[in-house]
């Protein structure tokens, strides 16, 4: 194979990767193919296995159309390469599918004199996840502004509401009774609101100590299962060869509480699933201003480590899905929003990051954290400041 340009002779023929050029290919992080006539793919290395979730030789049988929905720009892309002879960028190509979920990535495509293109794709997941990382954490300072304010204004008011309708019950008629019961009822209502707010206002000093998140996920999936998702089959899909995460033990049980009771909410009645699988995932690090909300020394967090809740439920409105860590939005007709926004906090403070990715029968909420490491065990970080 030769690429246009290239002053490297072309063996007679050849339209697939040689030995050295495979070698290459193969150690580079980034998703690469080499699409021929009629898009059949020549050649993936492990990175496209990876992306298209599809072993090399399964791949290798297949047309590059196969893989991508119906009028993908990426084909479109292809043919203008050959057609010009000359190397395309794009950016924030679209390469979502059913099966693959939400896939967003740039794309450069290189012709070679055999009529073949080399394609290199370059996931925009990671840019996402740290623009939504930041975009949560000030949604989660926002609100610690607002709770501590509304709790200092409007508890105390409240308070006298409270009191002076029960002091009314116990003065009017029997008719006026229950507007009286219907002030103090709404005034306890605002109070449970008020103190769910406050939990944004706490800085959330958490206890970290190496934590088996699959101990979390089995007590979590145990209240589940006794509870509120006792219609549900829930599925463990699980790594046992996982390190344990440097977190603090009640607070994600609190979070994963919160993701799993929504995705039971969300699940169909009849056939519902949830599905909680774990993975290591090397080589994701984020740059973080450490725990409470983003205060502290910057530093850059390893965060290998993945868990995914993953329902079958009617999925998400595309519009509505990037608000959805933000607080009050809500799809629950007696929902308040706060929930999720709660979740973000809780990761945020762990140093992680949260997302989602939603569509019909099929919405996922990843979760990556970092591993409890030899550095972080150490004495001096015993106070759970990493």
């Amino acid at each position: 194979m030769r690429v246009l340009g290239s002053r490297r002779p072309a063996k007679s023929g050849q339209n697939d990767l040689s030995g050295r050029e495979a070698g290459i290919v193969e150690a580079l992080p980034l998703p690469i193919i080499l699409v021929g006539p009629e898009c059949r793919l020549l050649h993936a290395n492990q990175a496209a296995e990876q992306f298209f979730d599809m072993g090399v030789g399964l791949l290798l049988k297949q047309k590059l159309g196969d893989l991508l929905p119906f009028g993908s720009p990426l084909l479109q892309l292809i043919g203008q390469a050959r057609e010009r002879g000359a190397s395309i960028a794009e950016r924030n190509v679209d390469l979502s599918t059913p099966r693959l979920g939400e896939r967003v990535a740039d794309v450069t495509l290189t012709p070679t004199e055999d009529g073949a293109v080399i394609v290199l794709l370059q996931e925009r997941g990671l840019a996402h996840r740290i623009d939504r990382q930041l975009l949560y954490r000030g949604a989660a300072r926002s609100m610690s502004g607002m709770a501590a304010v509304l709790a200092h204004e409007i508890k105390n008011p409240l308070a006298g509401i409270r009191g002076a309708a029960q002091l009314l019950e116990e003065a009017v008629s029997s008719e006026d009774r229950v507007l009286a019961e219907l002030i103090r009822n709404e005034a306890d209502r605002i109070r449970a609101l008020i103190d769910r707010m406050e939990a944004f206002g706490d800085p959330m000093a958490l206890s970290r100590t190496p934590v088996n998140i699959h101990e979390v996920l089995d007590r979590v999936k145990l209240v589940a299962e006794t509870s509120f998702g006792r219609r549900l089959r829930i599925v463990e899909n699980f790594d046992p060869s996982l390190p344990p995460v440097w977190g603090d033990r009640d607070n994600l049980i609190q979070a994963f509480m919160n993701i799993i009771r929504n995705a039971a909410d969300a699940a169909p009645p009849d056939n519902g699933e949830i599905v909680l699988s774990t993975a290591y995932r090397p080589g994701v690090r984020i740059a973080t201003g450490g725990s409470g909300g983003g205060q502290g020394p910057q530093q850059r967090l390893s965060l290998p480590l993945e868990v995914t809740v993953r329902d079958n439920g009617s999925g998400i409105a595309a519009d509505l899905l990037p608000y959805i860590f933000d607080p009050f939005i809500t799809t629950k007709s007696h929902g308040v929003g706060l929930g999720l926004p709660l979740v973000a906090k809780i990761i945020a403070d762990h140093g992680g990051v949260i997302e989602c990715e939603s569509q019909s029968r099929r919405t996922l909420f990843r979760v990556l954290l970092p591993v409890a490491s030899a550095e972080n065990r150490s004495p001096r970080n015993e106070s759970g400041h990493a």
